[in-house]
């Protein structure tokens, strides 16, 4: 009590003003504390502490009445409960019971009669084995009718008599060629040998500057699905220099045939051309030493590059297929492999020769 009446005393000497014993005191239309006036009144000492407590609710109201307006706002708890009190015994009532499978119990020990019992149990269909397999028709997998080039072509040489057969040959496949390039021309209308021969050469040099630049989503434009693991073989952690010089022959399609797979409408079409470039190739290792070619001699090139169109497809594109190498093809020059050099061999040490000691012949 000595606690309250300080706190009271000092209410007073502020100025402070007590409420009646009848008052009420209200907050907000609640009635926080109500003193009957026909009851007895305290006298002495309780009625100086009914006095303290009427003064602390007074103070404490008057300072609540002053508050923000976002202390006051009355708010909803989150709650589990439905928002309409009503079929509550109804909404109780409704429940789905679900029959979970027993996951101690082991598929591999069960014989395939309990399986095929559990499963009609549940439902379930019996395990199909899959033996559809996908592919991808966008390119072929080989050359039909594979070009046969000449012998000695690119070189002046002498005529042998299989060049000579081999002409022979070429002038009786030369009207398959033209049959299919009309073939070609069914589904391009723009369609010309001459006009295609630099773009063949375009697409030829951007597919060998993306493999220099090790491009590979700029290579997938230039080469077939076929040829593209054949383009990146060896080539991993190499660096490679390669230029295109010039041509020293306009390139010109040798060869030409069209094939469907599949069904009659899925055509694909195949045009060889033959290109006599020089160029300049450099393959260095991961350690930058020097293992094909040169960056300072250039090399005649003579190529057979096959090209590949999805004709019945209206957004194919004419990509690198294959290249073909004839049989009288000289050897490639082998690479310089990077080896460990050998430690030279100990020298054997030489023996001193020693004179030969005859043995001693006895007196007779």
């Amino acid at each position: 009590m000595s606690a309250i009446r300080d706190f009271t005393s000092q209410l007073k000497s502020k100025g402070r003003r007590f409420p009646d014993y009848s008052a009420r005191t209200s907050f907000n239309g609640r009635v926080l504390c109500r003193l009957d006036p026909s009851g007895p009144r305290p006298r002495g000492p309780q009625a100086q502490g009914h006095a303290d407590v009427s003064a602390i609710a007074d103070f404490l109201l008057s300072t609540l009445r002053h508050a923000p307006a976002a202390f006051l706002q009355p708010y909803r708890t989150t709650t589990n409960k439905h928002f309409n009190p009503k079929y509550k015994k109804e909404r109780a009532a409704k429940y789905l019971k679900i029959d979970l499978p027993k996951f101690d119990e082991d598929a591999g020990n069960m014989s395939p009669e309990k399986v095929r019992q559990k499963m009609k149990e549940r439902g379930m269909l019996p395990p199909r084995p899959w033996i559809e397999r996908p592919f991808y028709i966008s390119a072929t997998g080989g050359i039909f009718e594979a070009y046969i080039p000449p012998e000695g072509d690119g070189k002046a040489s002498i005529v042998s008599t299989t060049r000579a057969k081999q002409t022979v040959q070429l002038l009786e496949k030369k009207s398959k060629s033209m049959m299919a390039v009309r073939k070609i021309k069914s589904f391009e209308e723009d369609f010309t040998t001459n006009e295609f021969c630099s773009q063949a050469q375009n697409i030829y040099i951007k597919a060998h500057e993306s493999i220099a630049n090790h491009d590979k989503e700029s290579l997938r434009l230039y080469v077939t699905e076929k040829a593209y693991p054949e383009f990146r073989h060896n080539t991993w952690e190499k660096t490679i220099h390669w230029k295109f010089l010039e041509s020293l022959e306009p390139p010109r399609v040798v060869h030409a045939r069209c094939t469907d797979i599949v069904s009659k409408e899925n055509i694909f079409g195949q045009v060889t051309v033959r290109f006599h470039t020089r160029q300049q190739l450099a393959v260095y290792d991961r350690f930058g030493r020097l293992l094909h070619g040169s960056e300072i001699l250039a090399k005649d090139v003579l190529e057979y590059i096959v090209f590949e169109k999805h004709l019945a497809n209206m957004y194919g594109t004419w990509r690198i297929h294959a290249k073909i190498i004839p049989d009288w093809a000289p050897p490639k020059d082998p690479s310089k492999l990077t080896k460990i050099r050998p430690e030279p061999e100990p020298e054997p040490t030489k023996m001193l020769d020693k004179p030969e000691e005859t043995p001693a012949i006895a007196d007779k």
